[in-house]
């Protein structure tokens, strides 16, 4: 049986021609290969012609030290392999590239600042697996088949790379995402090598809520929501809701949400996320809230979504977060769920604002949700994590390999969808552990593999 990996050594300059590789011959046997022939060494956008010599019993392919430059490749990478006899074209990979937002060259330790350690954890979950994995920056991302990424190596270094056989898009900025040079580096990856971009892009809350209110199997999960785009929808929303929420479309770690509340008479209370806790402010009329709002509305966009009467811990909101990925055949699996409690003061429960995490079971127990729905309340938050990354999947003209999506209970029992994040932070499935790889990073490789036909 021919194993599924192979290690490409490099040996001393000279000493191997530069358009003649060693492959063992269990492998030369397997691909049905004559020595002397000629085949296309292909790895991510490289492609060059060598000749076939024997490797002798190992499970090894030798390179020349001119070759593994130019295709990236230290010595003693161990890679996955295939061979199409319809092309004469022997591959090697999968080449990942993984699109993070910036580096730090004067760094050397610590290149990528605080994503360095989950950096080297790709790194470490790539050699298990078989894979190659380099880091680019937008400034990196231009047009042509040679890019200036980082590979780890001992240590940190900047070298040219081929474009990769899949890109897993982590930028953490639109701007950044929507440059005119990053959007044609995927259009032209795509097209030109064949390249699998995936996340590659935000979404927006309305996105969201508009693709999945066509599916009556999805508007189940969905609060009552609308874009707010004038007073009218204000106050629409209001005359059936005691409570709202006023999210901005694009917002992310609770930023400037504003829950809006009515008092007595017509007079209403606004309570806004602050970074030390929150901060009441009182209004005679829905309408003098409006207008306060007046010079944020000019660059922010706002969804109105229904109050929801959630599960509290102590008068502490519970939610979940769900990370949901396409595993190793390309289908959507659940990867970890985790329950976050609001922070004191805090009534929205992200970890940078207090929020702390727990085992749904245990959450769910401590909670005030009626007793007759505790049992099944984890199962329904998993069945309504992979319903809705399904219907994202199909209603969104978008490839997205993993999205963590927020889940709500309210006291009754039922699920709601609070929000989706196609770039989800890997700080909220399980702490990060020097030499441990976790399970949502063993996904990514394998889902990437998959993509890359390895």
């Amino acid at each position: 049986m021919l194993k599924s990996k192979i290690t490409v050594q490099v040996p001393q300059a000279g000493t191997l021609a530069e358009d003649t590789i060693l492959l063992g011959d269990a492998y030369v046997k397997q691909y049905k290969l004559s020595l002397g022939h000629s085949v296309t060494l292909k790895f991510g956008s490289f492609r060059t012609t060598v000749r076939i010599s024997s490797g002798g019993k190992g499970d090894v392919m030798k390179i020349g030290a001119s070759l593994a430059r130019q295709m990236g490749i230290p010595g003693g990478a161990v890679l996955r392999s295939s061979y199409k006899q319809s092309s004469s074209t022997l591959s090697l990979g999968p080449l990942i590239g993984v699109l993070i937002s910036r580096d730090y060259p004067q760094q050397t330790d610590r290149p990528f600042g605080a994503i360095t350690m989950f950096c080297r954890e790709l790194v470490d979950a790539c050699a298990a697996q078989g894979a190659s994995v380099y880091f680019l920056t937008p400034d990196a991302a231009v047009s042509g088949s040679r890019i200036e990424g980082w590979i780890y190596n001992g240590g940190w270094r900047k070298t040219s790379m081929p474009v990769p056989d899949v890109v897993n898009n982590r930028l953490t900025a639109r701007k950044l995402e929507n440059r005119p040079s990053v959007q044609q580096f995927f259009k032209e990856a795509k097209s030109r090598y064949g390249t699998q971009v995936f996340n590659e892009k935000f979404l927006d809350k309305n996105e969201v809520f508009g693709a999945l209110g066509h599916e009556s199997s999805l508007a189940k999960y969905l609060p009552d929501s609308r874009l707010l785009r004038s007073y009218a929808d204000l106050k629409s929303m209001a005359a059936r809701h005691p409570v709202l929420f006023l999210k901005p479309e694009r917002g992310s770690l609770g930023k400037g949400i504003i829950r809006v509340s009515k008092l007595e008479g017509e007079s209403v209370l606004a309570t806004y996320t602050a970074p030390a806790g929150i901060r009441r402010q009182s209004y005679p009329s829905l309408a003098k809230l409006y207008s306060s709002l007046g010079g944020k509305l000019k660059t922010v966009r706002y969804q109105l979504q229904q109050g929801l009467t959630l599960i509290d811990i102590g008068k502490r909101p519970v939610d979940f977060r769900a990370l949901v990925q396409k595993n190793h055949s390309g289908s959507w699996a659940l990867t970890s769920i985790v329950a976050r409690t609001a922070g004191s003061n805090h009534f929205v429960s992200n970890l940078a604002r207090g929020g702390t995490l727990s085992r749904v079971k245990e959450a769910v127990a401590r909670s005030n949700l009626a007793p007759g729905y505790k049992a099944g309340a984890g199962a329904k938050l998993q069945r309504a994590a992979l319903d809705i990354a399904q219907g994202i999947d199909a209603r969104i003209p978008a490839h997205f390999g993993e999205l963590g999506i927020d889940l709500a209970l309210d006291t009754g029992g039922r699920v709601w969808l609070l929000e989706v994040n196609s770039k989800p932070s890997k700080n909220d499935n399980t702490p990060l552990n020097e030499g441990k790889i976790r399970p949502s990073v063993r996904n990514m490789i394998q889902y990437s593999r998959y993509l890359a036909g390895f």
